[in-house]
């Protein structure tokens, strides 16, 4: 558990291209575990999106059956 109460995950990466990973963050002013967090929720909500788009087409191709 981590202090803010969310699960710690595990991911393998190889040593060198976390090294480089950690440089890319500092280089931009954040941390590798912010810059991934952001990553997962921006991919989950793009999911999301897709899901209600294809939810509504299905709905308006059944009202036209």
């Amino acid at each position: 558990m981590t202090s803010r109460g969310t699960p710690g995950r595990m991911v393998r990466i190889e040593e060198e291209v976390w090294a480089a990973y950690g440089q890319l963050c500092a280089e931009e002013g954040t941390s590798r575990a912010d810059d991934i967090r952001r990553h997962v929720h921006s991919r989950v909500a793009a999911w999301h999106k897709k899901q209600a788009i294809q939810r509504r087409l299905d709905r308006l191709s059944d009202s036209e059956s």
